[in-house]
């Protein structure tokens, strides 16, 4: 038994490192490539791919315990993602302080009578800014059945990005 799970955990350290050494091969291999010259337009995204965005994820002003729990759960579905204190800074000295440390996206996540209702995405330094509506939040503290949530990265699946903006 013991040596059965010395050996699972021991392939997936194998795998994880092997995914690591593959995302930095890649990494490494798109650097040269978009070297060249490029439009002011396209300046922003640049190095999409190359370097990891940093997320930073806070609550509106005084968060009730169930806004904390569904910013750390918000957290976690970001790959690397951040989470910070608000207390009573206001929303442009949050973002000078997101720009200053280099931070591409800002998310902040609101409430109404303890119910998470709300959540805005900001992509720093320039936008776009998207505000999304959440109707019947059900987190996994909610429910004894879901156990802890893996931090592997997600796989994204993007299909008929066919407009300018989806090719872009």
């Amino acid at each position: 038994l013991r040596r059965e799970a010395r050996l699972r955990k021991e392939y997936l350290n194998r795998k994880a490192q092997e995914d690591r050494l593959s995302t930095e091969e890649k990494k490494r291999k798109l650097k040269p490539a978009l070297d060249g010259v490029s439009s002011h337009v396209d300046d922003e995204y640049k190095w999409a791919g190359v370097e990891d965005p940093k997320v930073m994820v806070t609550t509106s002003r005084d968060p009730s315990s169930r806004l904390k729990m569904f910013a750390k759960e918000v957290k976690m579905i970001f790959p690397g993602a951040q989470r910070m204190n608000r207390g009573n800074h206001q929303v442009d000295t949050l973002v000078h302080a997101c720009k200053a440390n280099n931070v591409t996206d800002l998310v902040i996540v609101h409430e109404t009578r303890e119910q998470p209702d709300g959540l805005i995405v900001s992509h720093l330094p320039f936008g776009p800014t998207a505000y999304f509506t959440l109707y019947n939040v059900v987190m996994r503290h909610d429910n004894a059945a879901f156990g802890t949530m893996s931090e592997a990265f997600p796989h994204l699946i993007f299909n008929n990005f066919t407009s300018q903006l989806g090719r872009r």
